[in-house]
Parts: C-alpha cells; sequence; structure tokens
C-alpha cells in the first residue's frame, strides 16, 4: 500500500493531467455539468454492479472513473469562480466533523488539522452524544442534519427525488424509523404485507387498474418494510433475483440452440424442464 504522501502526488497528478485536458482536448474542452450527467450516472452503475460481484480490479477501476467525474465537476466549478476541489474537500471534511460529535468537538470545525477528543485542559467533548453503537451514530445523524446551516429541512428532505423508487423506499423507511416511526416488533409487519397483498387482489378482481396499480405499489412498499426490518436489503435482494433469473434463462436459450429448436417453438413444459436443470446446476 501507498503512503499518505505519495496518494497526494497521485491525485495531484490526476488534478494536473485533467487540467491539461481541459485546456488541449476538444472533447473535455466542451464537457458541462449537463453533458457530463448522464455518464456519471452511468459510470455510478457500473461501480455499483463491480461492488456487488466483490470484484476488487474492476471495484478500484470504477471507483477512478467515478473520481474522474468529481474532478471535473470541480473543476468546471473553478472555471464559473464558484467552488473549486479544495472546497469540495473542505465542505465535507466540515461535514463530517459536524456530524461525528462524538468524535470531534464541533470547535474543530475549519481547522487544518482536526484533533479527536478527548483534548484540551477542560475536558472538551465531556458533553459529547453518547454514540456507542452504529445505531447511535445513524441516530445522532437525523437529529444533527436538522440542525446544519444547509442541511435538510424535514427529516424525510434529504432523500432524493431522483433515487430509484425502489432505494426511495428503503431510504424513506430508514429515515422515518430514525426519528421512531418504525413497528415495535418487527414480526408485526407480516399482518401489514397480507392485508396489502389482499387489497390488492380484491382491486385486481375488480378489474380496476389504477386502484390495483396503487395496491401495487402499496405491497411492494410493505415487502420493502419487511426486508428493513430483518436488515435484509431489498435493492441487493433483487439484483440478485434478476442475476439469478438471467443465468437460468440464458440456460434455456443455449439449451434451445444446441436442440435446433428456438424458443419460440419450445412448450412451456420444455422450457420449465430445462430451467429446472439450470436451477439443479446451482446447487
Amino acid at each position: 500500500m501507498h503512503t499518505r504522501q505519495e496518494k497526494m502526488e497521485a491525485f495531484g497528478r490526476l488534478l494536473d493531467v485533467l487540467d491539461e485536458l481541459r485546456e488541449k482536448c476538444p472533447w473535455d474542452k466542451k464537457q458541462t455539468n449537463e453533458s457530463l450527467r448522464p455518464n456519471t450516472i452511468e459510470e455510478t452503475y457500473e461501480l455499483c454492479d463491480a461492488l456487488s460481484r466483490n470484484d476488487n480490479m474492476n471495484i478500484c477501476k470504477e471507483l477512478g472513473d467515478v473520481l474522474l467525474h468529481v474532478c471535473f465537476y470541480a473543476k468546471i466549478g473553478s472555471e464559473q469562480e464558484q467552488f473549486d476541489m479544495a472546497d469540495v474537500c473542505n465542505k465535507l471534511t466540515d461535514k463530517l466533523i459536524f456530524r461525528h460529535p462524538h468524535v470531534y468537538h464541533p470547535s474543530q470545525i475549519g481547522s487544518p488539522a482536526p484533533r479527536p477528543l478527548p483534548y484540551g485542559a477542560d475536558g472538551a467533548g465531556s458533553d459529547t452524544p453518547e454514540a456507542n453503537t452504529a445505531q447511535q451514530v445513524i441516530e445522532n445523524w437525523e437529529q444533527i442534519k436538522l440542525k446544519e446551516k444547509d442541511g435538510n429541512k424535514s427529516v424525510l428532505s434529504g432523500v432524493p427525488d431522483a433515487l430509484p423508487s425502489l432505494i426511495k423506499a428503503y431510504r424513506i423507511q430508514d429515515k422515518a424509523r430514525n426519528v421512531g416511526f418504525d413497528w415495535e416488533d418487527r414480526g408485526d409487519v407480516w399482518n401489514k404485507v397480507r392485508e396489502e397483498l389482499g387489497e390488492l387482489e380484491a382491486e385486481l378482481a375488480k378489474g380496476d387498474k389504477e386502484r390495483s396499480l396503487e395496491e401495487l405499489g402499496d405491497f411492494i412498499f410493505s415487502v420493502i418494510n419487511a426486508g428493513r426490518l430483518y436488515k435484509l436489503n431489498p435493492d441487493t435482494a433483487l439484483e440478485k433475483t434478476n442475476r439469478k433469473f438471467i443465468s437460468r434463462f440464458n440456460y434455456i436459450e443455449e439449451h434451445s440452440i444446441k436442440m435446433g429448436k428456438p424458443l419460440k417453438d419450445m412448450t412451456l413444459a420444455e422450457m420449465d424442464a430445462l430451467w429446472n436443470e439450470a436451477k439443479e446446476k446451482e446447487h
């Protein structure tokens, strides 16, 4: 692993190269916040894909791609004389200090070399909030964020509108939990899941599409809630199922080619048999 000095030099090297590209490369020169945004989304998903596969070689590569976009936006900000990379780093560092009063006293905000607690002859930090567990830290965060100058105006305002719906539902529920709005007994959530499923089935039976759509949303929301209560991330769970389905369906397709029989000409029973073969091979 590299030393701190080597890491700082590597980061400076990246910023130097980006400066040159911004000045001399026709493509880099014309980029804007708007033009980069779709690529940023794509790079973030590619990083998430590598993380889900625990592919360290590609995690390293994709982290670099995401870091490039962070640096690029900071470069554009500096050209517009709005902010630069130092502002980005300092704002992030001060936010981390502010949100961790159990580690840093508020007096360390803005300090070039923040000192963790305890320190000082007066025993600074003796009145810091208790945070002996990760859950206590999360609960403190929600209260702290509401006190930030540019922080959230309400508990749920910190959930980005642009989040995918499944992830957004999980974050909404999690934030509500952090201020005490949650099931006292997680087992009670199953009554809610069954209730929402019953309401969905009832609306489907009536043929009311609009109401059915609403009840489907309620049912999915309740299942996400159940996963959260049992510490199962629904997005991770669904992605595992997606990958499993793709693998099994590809097995069916590969065998249909070997048999010289197109998928559309196969019976459901034939496809089910191959599906079960693929399932057995997984075990």
